[in-house]
């Protein structure tokens, strides 16, 4: 058994490590080690090849790779609608400078990063606030870091918003509702709310220098409402799946694929995308990565890696629940400024599960914790999410260099304004 452990540390160190230190090529290293944790099952284990082929199905969650696919999908379509730019025009023109303009757009870009994915919110909202600062003669890069900072802020709130927030409900089985009403009490939405007040009011400080009154610019026109229809339709059939399925084990995975696919006829006529373009513009790449991280994980569960884990843990922190729940959430603020948020969160949920047995109290404040740290912490970085790595890349292709510093300038206080006010929430009423 411990040359099993022995093995199951060694290609999760290195298969980290890799991921941590050549980001854009994580996906070949989670996807390796994640092989090699399966050879290593069967091996060490000596389990059947019907063993092995099951361990890999259980360790992988469906339900969560399928909302993730299906909703990526919908935003795409929603994006060539060309309905997010008309709601920004009517922002951006009723607005009387540009600070006030793009904060609107700020907020805007939140609000829909609660229900789509925060790259896909970012590749909406980022060619708005570029054709703005153009007419302006002004530079994009606070603007664009102030749109990252804001999809990720929002991107926590909902069971569909971003990654590490479907893996939070895969993992503990809660339901769309349930982010906004758990065990009679008020629940995530309402948490990263509180701390979108002091955010934003930090954000807005930042903007005030902009006073600067907003050119006018000619009204997008709407290709169609169709996408529209089919995210409100997503969210109203999330919200009714938990009668069918409580425990959240399958049924959303579904509705967004479905949802999904009915989209695909769409592309083909409105836009006029051909079978073979529309698979190009598929994240197959973070689909991989997804599931490969599940892998690595099971093997951590599977080997009892988690237990030790959650054991050490505790003899290094003690038994106060405070202090626990405190470290769950500025060590993983700390800790997502700079590695991905996914692998982190995958692997550190069941450790706070287990602590939280062990105490004899409900895991939700620690989970809980877990997830405001870990998405908000990203904030602070340009390499801390996958938002803020993409619209630094849009600002690199319009001739701007983002360094740290210069990212951190807004990201750092708007992230200790979030998570403080999260963070505060979460407690007095979970503890």
């Amino acid at each position: 058994m411990m040359s099993y452990k022995v093995t199951v540390i060694l290609f999760f160190v290195l298969s980290y490590i890799g991921i941590i230190s050549f980001s854009r090529k994580k996906t070949y290293f989670a996807g390796c080690g994640a092989l090699l944790l399966i050879v290593a099952y069967g091996f060490f284990e000596a389990r059947s090849a019907s063993d092995v082929v099951l361990f890999v199905l259980h360790s992988i969650n469906w339900n969560v790779l399928g909302i993730f696919l299906g909703t990526l999908l919908i935003a795409d379509a929603f994006i060539e609608s060309e309905v997010p730019a008309l709601i920004a025009h009517a922002l951006v023109s009723r607005s009387k400078n540009i600070g006030i303009a793009i904060f609107a757009v700020c907020i805007m870009t939140s609000l829909l990063s609660a229900f789509i994915e925060n790259v896909a919110t970012v590749l909406i909202v980022a060619p708005i606030a570029l054709s703005i600062t153009r007419k302006q003669n002004m530079s994009p890069v606070p603007f664009l870091i102030g749109l990252a900072v804001s999809s990720n802020l929002q991107g926590t709130a909902t069971l569909i918003g971003d990654p590490p927030s479907m893996i939070l409900a895969g993992y503990m089985g809660l339901n769309f509702n349930q982010f906004f009403v758990l065990n009679g009490k008020l629940g995530l939405f309402f948490a990263v709310q509180v701390g979108a007040v002091i955010s934003f009011f930090i954000l807005r400080l930042f903007f005030r220098q902009y006073r600067d009154p907003v050119l006018p610019s000619a009204r997008p026109a709407v290709k169609s409402w169709f996408p529209m229809a089919v995210i409100l339709l997503m969210i109203l059939l999330l919200a009714l799946s938990s009668l069918i399925d409580p425990n959240f084990s399958y049924l959303g995975g579904i509705i967004c694929m479905a949802l999904g696919v009915l989209c695909i006829p769409w592309f083909c006529t409105a836009v006029g995308l051909s079978g073979r373009e529309l698979i190009k513009r598929l994240d197959f790449d973070t689909t991989i990565f997804l599931a490969s991280i599940f892998i690595l994980v099971g093997s951590l569960t599977e080997s009892g890696l988690l237990n030790d884990t959650a054991l050490l843990v505790q003899r290094f922190i003690g038994s106060d629940r405070f202090v626990i729940y405190t470290f769950f959430v500025w060590v993983s603020v700390i800790i997502s400024a700079f590695v991905d948020n996914v692998p982190y969160i995958t692997a550190m949920l069941p450790v706070a599960r287990i602590i939280s047995q062990n105490l004899g109290v409900s895991p939700y404040l620690f989970v809980f914790g877990l997830l405001i740290g870990s998405c908000l912490g990203g904030n602070i970085t340009p390499v801390g999410a996958s938002a803020n790595v993409v619209s630094v890349s849009i600002l690199k292709r319009e001739g701007y260099h983002v360094t740290i510093k210069e990212f951190a300038r807004i990201g750092l206080p708007f992230t200790i304004g979030a998570t403080l006010g999260s963070y505060l929430f979460v407690w007095f009423l979970w503890r």
